[in-house]
């Protein structure tokens, strides 16, 4: 079984550091030898090249752009009448990816209008996401990139999330049937949605494109207290032959470089 790999989240990670560029530094120098982020929008993009290209670290994913995160906005691709604001902000996504050569762009769902019962919602705003993954399927084909889709939980985190759980998000992978729109699987979501996580990694493996991890319930360190056993859970992504990178999406108890030690753990144990 091949050891497996993990990247840093520089927007959860070293977040002591302003800058995303600054913070591909630091991750490099705590030995990350990749990163994701989820939205690098505000930075200068000649920057954050010359921070990839001086570290070599690898961009392993960007998100999709929130829309107006200040009017409520946490992505438009399920969003009725906001198809166009998508597709825009798909076009930035992809000129980030492709200058900082990026493979994988979370297509954020976003946010069921406020005051409405999802089962109202549901149907129409599943169109909408499907038509908008079919389009971006066929974008990102021309350039080599895969599009994820991820349930962000409706418990704790985002109540009116539209993509809420595993099961949800499989069913809307399987509707568009593209082989470059996949499955994005945050642990930490799946458990609190679904729990259950053997059977739905096993069941779900084939069309997962990229994982992420946290500790529940406080989504510290995968090390840190709480429900989770990463050293089983790490096994059997490994007898699964996840060949991927694990993104660290967590957020530090303490500094970031203190935090790191699960990792030393884990490369030890696997050699």
């Amino acid at each position: 079984m091949a050891p497996l790999k993990f990247c840093a989240n520089i927007s959860w990670l070293f977040s002591e550091l302003p800058d995303f560029s600054q913070r591909m530094y630091a991750a490099a120098s705590a030995g990350f030898q990749a990163v994701e982020a989820a939205w690098l929008y505000e930075s200068d993009l000649q920057e954050l090249q010359k921070a990839r290209e001086a570290t070599g670290v690898e961009v392993v994913l960007i998100n999709t752009p929130p829309g107006d995160l200040g009017a409520g906005d946490l992505g438009l691709g399920a969003v009725p009448g906001r198809e166009a604001e998508f597709r825009q902000g798909l076009d930035v996504a992809l000129k980030y990816a492709k200058a900082l050569d990026c493979k994988r762009i979370h297509l954020m769902a976003g946010r069921l209008p406020i005051g409405s019962h999802r089962m109202e919602v549901a149907k129409e705003m599943e169109a909408v996401f499907v038509q908008n993954l079919n389009y971006a399927a066929d974008i990102l084909s021309k350039e080599g990139i895969t599009g994820l889709i991820e349930p962000i939980n409706s418990r704790i985190t985002d109540p009116r999330y539209f993509l809420d759980c595993p099961h949800q998000a499989a069913g809307i992978v399987e509707q568009v049937g593209k082989h470059n729109i996949k499955l994005q699987m945050d642990v930490f979501h799946w458990q609190i949605m679904d729990g259950n996580l053997t059977q739905n990694m096993h069941k779900y493996f084939p069309i997962i494109g990229h994982v992420q991890i946290a500790q529940v319930p406080h989504r510290n360190e995968p090390d840190s207290p709480g429900e989770l056993s990463y050293s089983y859970l790490f096994t059997t992504l490994e007898k699964l032959g996840y060949q991927g990178y694990v993104g660290c999406e967590y957020r530090p108890a303490g500094s970031t470089k203190e935090g790191l030690d699960w990792i030393k753990d884990y490369c030890t144990h696997s050699k």
